[in-house]
């Protein structure tokens, strides 16, 4: 069941880099990493579609009275932000702790910013914490989602 349950996953991701193709995107590189994390029928859980759901509900109700996805209001927008150095959106006015802070975002830097932002860069203006694991690693991997270069605005 599950193989199958998989099948009908990759068959939905694949019809929607198709149509994003067709609105003149380059989805090969997506596809391809889609590809990988579904090989064998099984799905990544960094590319769980029930935990990126998750997680941007997650974010709608727990990051967004400060952040978007696409435009900066209080902290930084948030789209590409996994995989991207810290403190480094041209357009945004940042602390002096992430300025100086010499990290690339990924699952742990995001898990460990997330958990207690005052103890990861001492200094920083941002004071939300996220105590439970579960939701951190769900809201990561929707970022990971909206930075991975398919939907990059």
């Amino acid at each position: 069941m599950f193989l199958r349950i998989g099948a009908v996953v990759f068959a939905s991701t694949s019809m929607l880099l198709s149509a994003f193709a067709s609105q003149g995107g380059e989805p090969d590189a997506c596809r391809l990493r889609l590809e990988t994390a579904f090989e064998g029928g099984e799905a990544s859980p960094v590319f769980s579609l029930d935990l990126i759901a998750q997680g941007e509900a997650l974010y709608d109700r727990h990051c967004t009275a400060c952040h978007s996805l696409d435009r900066n209001r209080v902290g930084p927008k948030h789209r590409g932000v996994y995989g991207r150095s810290a403190g480094t959106v041209s357009d945004f006015r940042y602390s002096k702790a992430l300025r100086a802070l010499d990290i690339v975002w990924n699952e742990d830097t995001l898990d460990a910013w997330l958990k207690n932002p005052p103890a990861f860069a001492p200094g920083t203006s941002m004071g939300f914490r996220l105590n439970d694991p579960e939701k951190r690693r769900a809201i990561i991997a929707y970022l990971k989602s909206q930075s991975d270069g398919c939907d990059e605005s």
